[in-house]
Formats: C-alpha cells, sequence, structure tokens
C-alpha cells in the first residue's frame, strides 16, 4: 500500500502540521521578502554584524577558559574543550561565508554589461 504524502496532509487524514518558529538569532525576519531592495535594507549587514560579535564572544570566552585551565583555576576541563570547539566551528562557518561572499563578488565582477 502506498502513502500519499500530500493527500494525508489536504484531508486531515489523522495528520497536524505544526508551523516552524524561529531560533531569535537574527531577529526581524517576520517581514523578510522575496525582492529585499538596497536601499534601506540593512538586515544582512545587521546579521554579519552579529555573527562577527558573537564570534568574538566566543573566542573571547575561549580564551579566558583556556588560562583558567593551564593556571590550574578550572574544575572542568570540558568547559574549555567546549568553549574551544564551538568558537573553532564559529569561525569555520564565518570564514567559508566570507570566502561565499568573495567568490560571488568576482562573479559578479566578471559579468559583463
Amino acid at each position: 500500500m502506498a502513502l500519499d504524502p500530500i493527500g494525508a496532509i489536504q484531508s486531515g487524514g489523522g495528520l497536524s502540521v505544526q508551523g516552524v518558529t524561529g531560533t531569535g538569532y537574527l531577529g526581524g525576519t517576520d517581514n523578510v521578502s522575496g525582492t529585499a531592495g538596497a536601499a534601506g535594507s540593512n538586515g544582512f549587514a545587521t546579521a554579519l554584524t552579529g555573527a562577527v560579535d558573537n564570534l568574538q564572544s566566543l573566542q573571547s570566552t575561549s580564551n579566558q577558559l583556556a588560562v583558567s585551565a593551564v593556571t590550574g583555576n578550572l574544575d572542568d576541563i570540558h568547559k574549555a574543550t567546549i568553549a574551544a570547539t564551538r568558537a573553532q566551528i564559529t569561525m569555520e562557518l564565518v570564514s567559508t561565508v566570507r570566502n561565499k561572499g568573495v567568490d560571488a563578488f568576482n562573479e559578479i565582477m566578471r559579468m559583463q554589461a
């Protein structure tokens, strides 16, 4: 017996679809439209600035916990390890986004008018 997932959702079929809620990280994503104009739109810049600020905060926390671990003032070494890993993963993400942005810019510059 084959299942028809779309038909089951449309007819009710005992299934209910729950909406997806935002994480609140970006904020203000309720009014997102498919075409955002460049004038007066600073959502990307705000998100990018927030990501860099978050990265700096994670790196600072990681450095503080690493110093505490080396000096013997840290009871749980796992906290330092988790903080260092978080900072590393976030740095890789920010670096990848930056590289993709540079690649996109270079591609736009290669386009002929």
